[in-house]
């Protein structure tokens, strides 16, 4: 699993995926056990991908350029695409933040069965989406 190790932004402290470690432990119930199938979801899908912490401590998933971020809330857990509004979603994965120019995301609630293939497709698509505005840069 590709993370980011300590460096000047944190030099001496946990390592960002070490920060998602206690996240999903802290949360304790069925929003920690999400997250954590999420995660294992992305990491199969691009085992280089890079985890940071960010904004007052929300777990991203990147790859040249952000997949997406996965947040945690009392009722859901919501896992936001960077570019979501340019990825295909056939599954309808999509439902929160529709109506913006670039992001979508993905509200899972404690009753919900997340689409663990249709979700994997998500994450392609964000990476091959990532990959190849590299390659036109």
């Amino acid at each position: 699993m590709a993370t980011t190790q300590p460096d000047d932004q944190h030099p001496t402290g946990p390592t960002p995926s070490d920060l998602i470690d206690g996240r999903i432990a802290e949360l304790g119930d069925w929003r920690g056990e999400m997250l954590a199938r999420v995660r294992d979801i992305i990491h199969s899908v691009d085992p280089d991908v890079t985890e940071e912490w960010k904004w007052r401590g929300v777990p991203i998933w990147e790859h040249d350029g952000m997949i997406c971020t996965g947040e945690s809330y009392k009722d859901y857990i919501k896992v936001t695409f960077a570019k979501g509004a340019h990825l295909d979603d056939p599954a309808g994965l999509f439902n929160s933040s529709l109506d913006g120019n670039t992001r979508r995301a993905i509200d899972l609630r404690a009753d919900d069965t997340l689409d663990e293939a249709a979700f994997a497709a998500l994450v392609r698509a964000a990476l091959d989406l990532n990959l190849a505005k590299r390659k036109r840069a």
